[in-house]
């Protein structure tokens, strides 16, 4: 039988499936730039979508040298928050709108960076222990859950699924790291594996927000509004993250998979309105 939730903790398990298994952030950008960006990232020249596969791997790269150096440094007692970090981002994307084209590139890794330190004051707010290298590589987990993947199952890949698919690459990282240490770090397999695994993903993001602020006319108020989504998303994916492996510490995985997969099996015996 499976253990009933309080009913706060319940609340919080609604709003982390809604916000994980409907990710809206080209639905967001759409309602900005005014045109959909699929059709943006299909007019990306095929120089700057090898462009954006390698700055996607650059910033997952750099994000893994950031999350293991934060077991090394003392906590901030005093962080930005949700907000402060969603200024943060706006100010960068305010620079790259303003400039365009190659400077967008170089925003990335900022934003990025913002956008890590955001997820990481999300998962000590949620009671993770940053010295521990699976959380601090559960912080990295988020990077893939901002979208769906072309590749994926659409039917049945959902939120755990894509747990599932980070498993093993997350699990090979985690063991290389714990035998030889940051010292260590270098490019092993275990390591590229984790990176290009993270990146295939991170990258569809990065192509949606690049494809909106090439559009003519965003300008830097439309860059910093970009990113402001940008970070936003990905502080909802994080929240609904640490959110459900809070709950999974307090009423074990299988307890909270099950109330999942009730919450997933109920929206799918939803009928579907009729389009407009």
């Amino acid at each position: 039988m499976t253990r009933s939730l309080t009913e706060a903790d319940y609340q919080a398990l609604q709003r982390a499936f809604k916000a994980l298994e409907n990710p809206s952030f080209a639905a967001r950008l759409n309602s900005i730039v005014g045109t959909p960006i699929e059709l943006g990232i299909n007019l990306l020249p095929e120089r700057w979508r090898r462009r954006l596969h390698r700055a996607a791997e650059h910033c997952v790269d750099s994000a893994l040298g950031l999350v293991l150096q934060q077991g090394t440094r003392p906590v901030a007692r005093r962080l930005p928050g949700d907000r402060g970090h969603r200024w943060l981002g706006m100010a960068a994307g305010a620079a790259g709108g303003f400039f365009g084209g190659p400077a967008l590139l170089m925003e990335l890794p900022l934003t990025t960076a913002v956008m890590l330190s955001s997820i990481a004051d999300i998962a000590r707010r949620e009671g993770e222990d940053m010295t521990s290298l699976e959380t601090r590589l559960a912080c990295l987990e988020v990077f893939a859950l901002g979208g769906r993947s072309d590749l994926d199952d659409a039917a049945d890949t959902g939120y755990y699924g894509l747990r599932l698919a980070l498993e093993v690459p997350v699990a090979e990282a985690s063991r290389y790291l714990a035998q030889v240490g940051q010292a260590g770090l270098g490019k092993p397999p275990a390591l590229v594996q984790l990176v290009q695994t993270l990146a295939q993903r991170f990258g569809l993001m990065l192509s949606e927000k690049t494809a909106a602020q090439l559009v003519p006319l965003v300008g830097a108020a439309g860059g910093a509004m970009i990113n402001r989504l940008f970070i936003e998303h990905f502080q909802t994916m994080a929240h609904g993250h640490f959110t459900l492996r809070r709950l999974e510490r307090t009423y074990s995985p299988a307890v909270v998979q099950a109330h999942y997969a009730r919450l997933k099996r109920r929206q799918k015996s939803l009928p579907t309105l009729p389009a407009d």
